[in-house]
């Protein structure tokens, strides 16, 4: 059974994961196109960080920014091991969740435009692609992408 619950990015399984994340975008992008947030800079009262569990193993995770008026999805990342069994798109469906429950009205994010599976995922789950947003700059590493809720 998969458990999601929201955690401290702190802890050491998330620290794991933020890790092999973090070392996953590095196999694709140089530093300047990796738009990603470090442990302490998720560690914040407006970012919830969810970790998800099977049998106690945390298997993968995603952060939910909140920016007041839309919500933004960080570090999406699910470990080998635990791929194929769904988990990219429960984290997704309890993001998606809670950001209704904050009163969001939207969703968006940015991702690597080589992450295909990625993509895909956010495209079977109604994300279109849309302009930059927020502090990011138009590149050809990244895709942004916005989902009404």
């Amino acid at each position: 059974m998969i458990a999601i619950t929201q955690e401290s990015p702190q802890s050491p399984d998330a620290l794991a994961l933020i890790a092999g994340s973090e070392q996953a975008m590095r196999a694709f992008y140089t530093p300047e196109d990796c738009h990603t947030l470090s442990p302490d800079e998720l560690d914040k009262p407006h970012i919830a960080f969810y970790l998800a569990r099977r049998d106690g193993a945390a298997l993968g995770c995603v952060a939910l920014v909140n920016n007041g008026d839309y919500g933004e999805v960080k570090r999406l990342f699910v470990v080998p091991d635990g791929r194929g069994l769904g988990l990219s798109k429960q984290l997704m469906d309890h993001l998606e969740a809670a950001a209704r429950q904050m009163g969001l009205g939207r969703i968006l994010l940015e991702t690597g435009s080589e992450l295909t599976a990625a993509v895909h995922l956010y495209k079977q789950r109604g994300y279109r692609e849309r302009g930059p947003f927020a502090c990011y700059k138009a590149g050809p590493a990244s895709l942004f992408m916005e989902k009404p809720l």
